[in-house]
């Protein structure tokens, strides 16, 4: 089966392509395509992996489900793409991100600035149907990330993994916490930023930990 995603992951992650989750995933996948608007555009669902190649990866954002209103996902979480108004939770990102390195409100929500450096913007669930919030939850998606997290966490080491929320905490339960950076704090979301996440500090908290381990830091 041929799947389009960049050539580092894909040697990685072949073993997946050759499972039933991942063939009855990919049939499920097109279907919903051909039959209702799905985001992102299909070029898009393995976006995060084609700017951050698997050796390149130094900080990982774990978010759930893409966004499912028009021109707002394109394959990273959290991120929106440039001229779409900031969804709630990327404001708080960005409020927090002001408070914790003072670094102003940006110019547009597209984080591939981010990716492009080195952080892996993974999802849960690549896929979305419009205007259904978790509408591809539990068909293939979530294991297949957890294939990707299980491959870092196994191949690499010195990564900072970023779990906001008891979902991505959870995803995250297996990471070697010796050999690289778990920051857990409560979801950027309205309804939870205020119980831990602002004044949670991850970006400086990254930054130190990637200078630390001889790296060099996210330019957030």
């Amino acid at each position: 089966m041929n799947v389009r995603i960049e050539s580092s992951w894909k040697e990685r992650l072949s073993p997946e392509f050759e499972k039933d989750y991942f063939k009855n995933l990919t049939d499920f996948v097109r279907q919903e395509y051909k039959s209702s608007t799905v985001y992102p555009p299909g070029p898009y669902i393995f976006n995060a992996f084609e700017h951050c190649p698997f050796d390149k990866v130094k900080v990982v954002i774990l978010g759930q489900d893409p966004y499912h209103e028009p021109g707002q996902a394109h394959g990273l979480s959290f991120s929106v793409q440039e001229g779409v108004p900031y969804p709630p939770s990327l404001v708080n990102i960005f409020k927090e991100l002001e408070s914790d390195l003072g670094k102003p409100m940006p110019a547009n929500g597209n984080l591939l600035r981010w990716a492009d450096q080195g952080v892996l913007l993974l999802n849960a669930t690549l896929t979305v149907r419009a205007h259904q919030a978790g509408s591809h939850q539990n068909r293939g998606w979530e294991t297949f990330t957890d294939a990707v997290i299980h491959e870092l966490a196994e191949k690499r080491s010195h990564i900072v993994y970023i779990l906001w929320g008891s979902y991505a905490q959870k995803k995250g339960a297996f990471i070697d916490t010796s050999q690289n950076l778990v920051i857990k704090s409560a979801h950027p979301s309205p309804l939870a930023a205020y119980r831990g996440f602002f004044g949670s500090k991850p970006f400086s908290k990254a930054n130190d930990y990637l200078i630390a381990t001889g790296q060099d830091p996210i330019d957030w």
